[in-house]
């Protein structure tokens, strides 16, 4: 017992000496922002409220790294086609090079056009809409992530200007009509991206998984699966993550993508037949094939994440510099590189310093991943969107991610119920004449009722010669009806958190704006 308890207390001040580690890495980061806008604001009237909202900001990309990115790498890592340090190391590197390459020279300073700046009645009142606003949103996210919650980043932004434009302007300066929009898209994210993700998963189980010879089923849809994701993931990037550095029309985006398609799907035939002729007739083989489409994915995913996502930490902060130093209120914003980089490297030192704890809520908190499953959210993510954007619907990538996530996790569920994914697993485990006896009893197993399912268990029990089933493949089929594969506490979290997200930014927000102006005036 005392070595226990030695061992816990060891334990106890390891974890507390990280998280002041963590800490001060991110002090650090605000120290660095703090002194560098500092010296570059001396002489600048409303200087001290530039290095608020630069510290601010900073304080937000961390959240966005911590919170959001976890949704574009959380299945690779839960599906073990990277490892968290690995994953940790390709998003912010891709993360950082999306912000900079692709996050553009210009943001629109009214995040989705929810509030119209023609009832702020000075710049005076502008700055600090934004500032309250940024910082709203940045401290629902610090909620979010402490109690393991994976909300939008851009609800969180919209709420905070949301109820700051309130506080300053009435009701009267909110465009409900947008609004509306998006609280549907609280609803139509998730399921859209679940749908798409079920769907594809089903395909995958259909043609390969349940097949007598998956390896051949494999060889000849794998490259086929691997063209769609590239068709996907080509015309995502081209309509939403390079978007400021070259403007595509949808139809020539998907041009583009579908030619790509061809190419890849024709260079991986032959590579595909070579692996498949090296692998066994097994399940984790298949899984195998997607090792590195799954990679690519979690890269390009959080390109197009930092490409579009750094607006949210950096436009107000780009509205507050262009107010203060032309003395108005502007639409849209020139961002300087010193702004834009606060974005990126805050981005990426969040997600290093506290994004593990999303990306194992994403990747293993929800529901099991495999890399099968894995795929299918990441091709769903990136199809969801497309369809999003060509419908005008304001979606959130990370209620797509995680609705693709309980879209993969009910779809096992109900094939659980129906008994046939169980039923091939067992099968899988027996050869010979032994699986020949239990294929003829799950046939019977499957269509039996609950009560006569326990009555053929018992016998089995008693008549193992000809049922030869394990004792943990008893209970296997005992429990598979009532076996919930979607963590229900979970789900009920992180829905309970997006509900809440615009709501709960908002009204901090509307607070924070009568603090800040009590303070100046």
């Amino acid at each position: 017992m005392e070595f226990r308890n030695l061992g816990e207390l060891q334990d106890a001040t390891s974890s507390v000496t990280q998280d002041v580690a963590r800490l001060g890495f991110a002090l650090l980061f605000v120290f660095g922002i703090f002194i560098y806008t500092g010296f570059h604001t001396q002489g600048v009237e409303g200087g001290y409220l530039l290095v608020a909202a630069a510290i601010i900001g900073g304080y937000m990309a961390m959240n966005i790294g911590a919170n959001d990115v976890a949704n574009n790498v959380g299945p690779a890592v839960g599906s073990k086609a990277l490892t968290l340090v690995g994953a940790l190391f390709i998003a912010a590197i891709f993360e950082g090079a999306g912000a900079l390459i692709a996050g553009g020279d210009v943001v629109s300073t009214i995040k989705k056009g929810i509030i119209n700046p023609d009832f702020i009645s000075d710049a005076d009142t502008f700055i600090w809409l934004m500032t309250a606003a940024l910082l709203a949103g940045a401290l629902w996210l610090n909620l979010a992530t402490y109690i393991g919650a994976p909300v939008s980043t851009t609800h969180s932004i919209v709420g905070g200007v949301l109820g700051a434009g309130i506080a300053a302007g009435g009701f009267a300066v909110a465009n409900w009509t947008q609004m509306g929009a998006i609280v549907a898209s609280w609803v139509i994210s998730p399921m859209l991206g679940g749908l798409i993700a079920a769907l594809f998963l089903y395909f995958i189980k259909r043609t390969i998984l349940y097949k007598e010879d998956r390896i051949a089923a494999a060889v000849r849809y794998v490259p086929i699966l691997i063209g769609i994701m590239a068709w996907a993931f080509v015309t995502y990037l081209l309509l939403k993550g390079t978007k400021k550095i070259v403007k595509l029309d949808f139809t020539t985006a998907l041009a583009i993508g579908g030619v790509s398609a061809l190419v890849i799907y024709a260079f991986l035939i032959p590579l595909i037949k070579k692996a498949g002729a090296k692998l066994e007739n097994h399940r984790d083989s298949v899984n195998r094939l997607f090792t590195v489409p799954l990679i690519f994915a979690a890269a390009l995913l959080s390109f197009a994440h930092g490409a579009n996502d750094v607006a949210n930490a950096i436009g107000p902060l780009a509205a507050i510099n262009d107010a203060i130093i032309n003395h108005g209120i502007v639409k849209s914003a020139s961002i300087p590189l010193w702004v834009m980089m606060i974005g990126a490297i805050g981005i990426a030192i969040g997600l290093l310093l506290y994004g593990p704890k999303l990306i194992r809520t994403v990747g293993n908190e929800i529901t099991e991943l495999d890399k099968t499953r894995a795929f299918c959210i990441a091709l769903a993510a990136a199809i969801t969107v497309i369809i999003a954007s060509q419908l005008g619907l304001p979606v959130s990538s990370t209620h797509i991610a995680v609705g693709a996530v309980f879209g993969v996790g009910f779809l096992r569920e109900y094939l659980k119920v129906s008994y046939a994914s169980q039923l091939h697993q067992i099968i899988d485990d027996h050869a010979g004449i032994e699986r020949e006896k239990l294929q003829k009893f799950l046939k019977n197993f499957q269509e039996a009722s609950v009560e006569d399912m326990k009555l053929m268990l018992k016998q089995a029990k008693k008549n193992k010669e000809d049922v030869p089933l394990t004792k943990s493949e008893r209970k296997r089929l005992k429990n598979v009806y009532k076996e919930e594969l979607v963590k229900r506490a979970s789900m009920k979290k992180i829905v309970a958190a997006w509900i809440i997200t615009v709501p709960a930014s908002a009204l901090l927000a509307a607070f924070l704006f009568y603090t800040i102006r009590g303070l100046l005036i």
